[in-house]
């Protein structure tokens, strides 16, 4: 159990480290969310007729407009529940995000069932668990928001989900990340990512919003595995934003 409750830890930290990751550059400037964070408030009206790459547009205006895309670096600190497949008893542990750009830095401390760390220097990947392959964070989920309107990205549509207007972005390599909005807020409420043979999905369960930049600050995500689905609850407590961070935090260990 304690193998499978590893690799399904280390296929689900590859995933949310894109779950929040940043770009560019920005004038430093720390806020922690239990003193700084405002409820979010509605970004633009969706329609039933509202086209994909306006979808995409929303969601980017919710998710903060430029002031993500301008984002320096995010430091995220909280608690997070493990499930192994097919297990009811959870697993609590807490969990450190360090992310600057394309840089990515995840440690997961649950001892003693699981300890684990991941780091992606923007060129090579490391993980405590041997064998793990590290998606390059700025292909994938939440970052691609921010390049929608770029050359070498294509919306399409996709089928509405209940409430959820629905939209995939895709990159010139193939790589594909599936967003399902709010139609009301405009604000990502699921994205799934296909990736090395696994379908990884996340759903986001409450967020507020820091220096006008939302952020999911209660999440699930969800791994199928053949052993079942992996499930992974994570409570974010405390936010920096554009907080100088050298590159040794990134530094991959011989």
């Amino acid at each position: 159990m304690k193998r499978i409750l590893f690799e399904g830890l280390a296929l689900l930290a590859c995933i949310t480290c894109l779950s929040v990751s940043v770009y560019a550059q920005a004038d430093a400037n720390t806020k922690a969310v239990s003193s700084t964070v405002k409820d979010p408030t509605p970004a633009v009206a969706i329609t039933a007729t509202t086209s994909p790459i306006d979808l995409a547009r929303a969601a980017l205006t919710a998710q903060g407009g430029d002031k993500y895309k301008s984002l320096k670096s995010m430091v995220l600190r909280g608690s997070v529940d493990l499930y192994a497949p097919n297990s009811t008893q959870s697993i609590p542990g807490g969990f450190v995000w360090v992310i600057a750009g394309d840089k990515v830095r995840l440690e997961i401390d649950a001892r003693p069932a699981v300890s684990f760390k991941q780091i992606y220097d923007g060129q090579r990947s490391y993980s405590s668990l041997p064998g793990v392959e590290v998606p390059p964070a700025s292909k994938f989920g939440l970052p691609v928001l921010a390049k929608f309107d770029q050359t070498g990205y294509t919306v399409t549509a996709l089928p509405d989900k209940k409430k959820q207007r629905a939209f995939r972005i895709s990159d010139a390599d193939g790589n594909v990340t599936d967003f399902y909005i709010d139609s009301t807020t405009g604000r990502v409420m699921t994205f799934l990512i296909p990736y090395g043979g696994y379908t990884f999905g996340t759903e986001n369960k409450k967020f507020k919003e820091v220096d006008g930049v939302l952020i999911p600050v209660s999440f699930t995500q969800r791994l199928e595995m053949p052993q079942g689905a992996f499930f992974a609850e994570y409570t974010v407590k405390d936010v920096k934003l554009n907080n100088p961070i050298g590159d040794d935090v990134f530094t991959i260990p011989n």
